[in-house]
């Protein structure tokens, strides 16, 4: 399995590289999961429910099951990106969307309108910077910018598919 990490800033297009690029592998006949990070309280199951009353009581482990998805609940405290990974099955591709921080090979989707400078000018292990075209023209025209990693136009998913695959 290969762990490509999709990072960056609120709303600075992670969610649309991570679609594309699930698209896109998988019209080359790749298997992709991925992986989102939440840094908000997350709840699927609403009370009332079966499935809640069921982890309510304690269960350690709840899986909703139906003819078509598999949803599995789990209570633990502290999740790392190795342990998501342990609970996907074998596939050719996992994208890891919003773990900023870590070793693995990242892509960073930025926008200027974030009002953040691109990640990338301060973290070495960020292998490429995707953006639109509108964008890259304003990350050169502000100024010195110390992105020393490829700039790639956010909707050249082929080309940006093509580098991380490498």
């Amino acid at each position: 399995m290969r762990l490509i990490g999709i990072v960056g800033h609120k709303n600075g297009g992670k969610t649309t590289l991570t679609e594309r690029l699930v698209a896109e592998m998988t019209s080359r006949g790749l298997t992709v999961s991925t992986l989102k990070r939440s840094h908000h309280a997350l709840d699927l199951d609403s009370p009332g429910t079966d499935s809640f009353r069921h982890r309510a009581a304690g269960a350690h482990q709840v899986a909703l099951v139906s003819d078509a998805r598999l949803t599995l609940m789990e209570e633990r405290a502290g999740l790392s990106l190795e342990d998501a990974l342990a609970r996907l099955a074998p596939c050719d591709v996992a994208l890891a969307e919003g773990w900023k921080r870590g070793t693995h090979f990242r892509i960073e989707a930025w926008r200027p309108e974030t009002g953040a400078q691109p990640l990338a000018q301060t973290d070495a292990g960020i292998a490429a910077v995707a953006a639109g075209a509108t964008s890259i023209r304003a990350m050169a025209a502000s100024g010195p910018c110390d992105v020393t990693c490829p700039v790639f136009d956010l909707n050249d998913v082929a080309a940006i598919a093509d580098f991380v695959l490498r």
